[in-house]
């Protein structure tokens, strides 16, 4: 996925405080390297800081640990620094606690996301569903951190947030193709908790994956490499916004013809999105059960519709068109122009266009003013647009008050050139070139699963996200190449959100609680920790 479709991430206020009041105190850290320097970073430092944080009425000290390890390559050259920020809780025995490492995709986004959205120890408010006015920002103790149930290690991918490529300049020997891709992705990643682990001694901890976007991609490949490369068995693997097969998105299926199915896993979310706006001719009064007829009438007499293609006879055809219309809000005359076949772009562009407004693509349920009524597609992401700002603000200030990391040198919240260079081939496990030209990663989720069958993993999606469909994640799982006995270890979480799934307060909850649960039933030694 390119920049524009990064996960991106909203809080909502419930006590505000300045940024300021979370400025936590520098605790001394033996060996630790300064921080606030201006040449660039070619050894691993870190900033060790205190803090405290209230969840669910209950308090929690903890140490921030805001740093860089170096990779290597096989010859033991460095190749890049990877940055992150980890929060261990004080006064508990760290060797067997849970710890997660959490990262957003992209590919081309930090960890901010995450990190400042969702399970941190504070967050940054942000409106719901309305574009957030501009600074200052807030930020605000996070009564949902996951710091309750896990010690929690933020990892920004190579060429993000501080992380940075060691070329010859810096005395490394590392390059873009060394890291920008689907597979290297994973290995830098793998070398990294390793790395982690060893450093912090956490080897016997019980260990988890936590990716949204994009970064449920990485998870695939980086669980496969752990279980089977590095003879590292997970816990468990949160999925946020899953995307496995990119042949189901619906960004732009139009440039694959013949490949009918992401217009029928998608039309649910369509479906859903124009009842949230109320575009429905005669809308049902509940989301549910009316969103299960649609899913049926999508994978059957759509799918089929689409699958006859030229042969369809133009009665059908027509009857599709009204039912596709009535279903999703879309002008009947629209469908039929579009041959049946509307692409996330144009949904995102049309349903509101009478309003002159363009919907979301991370979550539909924003929208903003259409900047071209003519365009065909959307020309933005309207919820982008609204939260965007908050975040790389909150976070630029809170990285160097309170954690006391990065002085002068520039934190990449996104970074499209890591978007444009990426490579999208991928050789799954047990062939040794690339089999598909869309990235495809379900054979690696499949084959983690099957190498350690007590891998467990938590599927989380949002009804208005276009950006990965909720219908088409759950395809995706139930056609994992692994035994069916096997799919007891997957479970399924649905909310009324897009792509960032903690945006409202009753959802951040439910997220909150539902991970937590997660994390508790994988950890065979809760009751202390």
């Amino acid at each position: 996925m390119s920049a524009r479709h990064l996960a991106l991430a909203v809080a909502i206020a419930a006590a505000l405080l300045p940024i300021s009041a979370f400025a936590a105190k520098p605790e001394a850290k033996p060996g630790a390297h300064a921080t606030n320097i201006d040449h660039y970073w070619a050894m691993p430092h870190t900033s060790a800081t205190t803090g405290e944080v209230t969840i669910n009425g209950k308090h929690i000290d903890y140490t921030a640990d805001t740093g860089t390890i170096i990779l290597h390559d096989k010859q033991g050259k460095p190749t890049g620094e990877m940055f992150y920020v980890a929060y261990i809780k004080r006064g508990v025995d760290a060797a067997k606690r849970p710890i997660s490492f959490l990262y957003n995709g992209g590919p081309g986004s930090s960890s901010v996301w995450l990190h400042m959205g969702a399970f941190g120890p504070v967050r940054v408010v942000t409106d719901s569903h309305i574009h957030t006015p501009p600074a200052p920002y807030r930020l605000v103790n996070n009564d949902y951190s996951l710091l309750n149930a896990s010690d929690l290690v933020f990892v920004d991918a190579m060429g993000t947030g501080y992380s940075r490529i060691l070329g010859k300049a810096e005395g490394g020997v590392g390059t873009p193709k060394m890291f920008y891709g689907v597979d290297p992705d994973g290995q830098a990643f793998a070398q990294f908790i390793s790395n982690f682990l060893s450093q912090y001694g956490r080897w016997n901890s019980p260990k988890y994956l936590i990716g949204e976007s994009y970064g449920t991609t990485r998870n695939a490949v980086l669980a496969n490499i752990l279980e089977q490369q590095d003879n590292i068995d997970l816990n468990g693997v949160v999925m946020m916004s899953s995307i496995l097969n990119f042949d189901t998105s619906i960004d732009q299926p139009n440039l694959n013809p013949g490949i009918n199915l992401p217009y029928a896993l998608a039309l649910p979310s369509y479906a859903a999105i124009a009842w949230y706006h109320k575009a429905l001719a005669n809308p049902p009064a509940t989301l549910h059960p009316w969103l299960d007829q649609v899913q049926t009438w999508a994978m059957g007499p759509y799918l089929q519709a689409l699958n006859e293609g030229a042969a369809l006879p133009v009665a059908q055809e027509d009857a599709i068109a009204r039912q596709m219309a009535t279903y999703t809000g879309l002008p009947e005359r629209y469908v039929l122009r579009a041959d049946l076949r509307v692409t996330g772009p144009e949904f995102e562009q049309t349903l509101l266009l009478p309003r002159g407004e363009t919907t979301g693509r991370l979550d539909a349920r924003f929208s903003g003013p259409t900047m071209d009524p003519l365009a065909e597609s959307a020309m933005y992401d309207p919820q982008s647009a609204a939260i965007s700002s908050a975040y790389t603000a909150a976070f630029n200030d809170y990285v160097r008050k309170t954690l006391k990391f990065g002085g002068k040198h520039t934190y990449k919240i996104v970074s499209n050139t890591v978007g444009n260079d990426w490579n999208l081939l991928h050789t799954p496990p047990g062939q040794t070139t690339p089999a598909y030209i869309a990235t495809n990663v379900m054979p690696d989720l499949a084959a983690a699963m099957s190498y350690n069958p007590d891998l467990k993993v938590m599927v989380n999606a949002g009804y208005y996200d276009l950006a990965t469909p909720y219908y088409a994640a759950w395809y995706q799982f139930e056609q994992l190449p692994m035994q069916r006995k096997l799919m007891h270890n997957i479970q399924f979480h649905y909310y009324h959100v897009g792509h960032m799934l903690y945006v409202r307060p009753q959802d951040l909850v439910k997220v909150h609680a539902n991970i937590v649960k997660f994390i508790r039933s994988t950890d065979h030694e809760p009751a202390t920790r």
